[in-house]
């Protein structure tokens, strides 16, 4: 494997990517050797699932999104369990709390939350957040349970969340914002954090990286982001790539 791994992107998007398998083409004809398809709620971790079977590089995120969390059920997280367990699902996620959008209650928030974070361990699989304005209480809610390898997509937070989430053994997804010429405070937290702990994304279709920003984001586009983390580390973006692929490999055992 020499390209890059993009750990989050949304192919099951059917209005922004009316034929994934052509995403899927052209992020591997731009370097991108590995998806992951991540899901918001059971019909998109089904069809994240559909899309994972087509490729020997494409896996899938199941999982029911805080700001789908107002249609969660029993039913819901029987639903996600099932899918849990194909062979192509890698990850409970994208799961957490959402307090910028009100789609869903917090007490409905939180019901998704935590019967997935009980679903997770009951598994065995990692987790990946969404969480937006709202890392101090997502990290108080870990920091009351046991240990488990989570990941904090697209993370946003600042030092003293990095510091906490760092406690828990968290890894890190770097997305489009790490190269726009007004993320100074984003770039100096991923220093911060450290490349040992982080991944690439591109959460596709939306947060393009320059000089792309404003269009609609894919898979294609990974090395940009890979390109922006090495300007802000001042680190070789072939090193940016090997670190990023390996912690991708270990904490979604593909």
């Amino acid at each position: 494997m020499t390209g890059w791994t993009d750990t989050h992107c949304h192919l099951n998007d059917t209005e922004a990517f009316a034929d994934p398998a052509e995403a899927v083409r052209e992020a591997n004809e731009n370097g991108v050797d590995r998806l992951i398809v991540v899901g918001v709620d059971g019909e998109s971790s089904r069809l994240a699932l559909e899309i994972s079977e087509q490729f020997d590089n494409v896996w899938a995120v199941v999982g029911w999104h805080p700001n789908s969390a107002a249609s969660f059920s029993t039913d819901g997280l029987k639903e996600i369990s099932a899918a849990a367990g194909h062979p192509k699902a890698v990850a409970i996620g994208e799961i957490g709390l959402d307090f910028h959008w009100s789609y869903a209650t917090l007490e409905q928030q939180k019901s998704a939350l935590f019967a997935q974070l009980d679903l997770a361990a009951e598994l065995g699989k990692p987790v990946v957040f969404h969480c937006r304005e709202a890392y101090p209480e997502l990290l108080d809610i870990l920091e009351a349970r046991p240990s488990h390898p989570y990941l904090m997509h697209c993370f946003a937070g600042g030092p003293e969340d990095a510091d906490r989430a760092l406690a828990l053994g968290c890894l890190f997804g770097v997305d489009g914002p790490v190269t726009y010429k007004k993320a100074d405070d984003l770039r100096a937290t991923l220093r911060h954090i450290g490349l040992q702990h982080l991944v690439l994304e591109t959460d596709a279709p939306w947060m393009a990286p320059h000089p792309h920003r404003g269009k609609r984001n894919k898979p294609a586009w990974t090395a940009l982001v890979g390109q922006g983390l090495a300007v802000a580390l001042e680190i070789d973006p072939e090193e940016i790539k090997r670190v990023t692929n390996a912690n991708a490999s270990r904490f979604f055992g593909i």
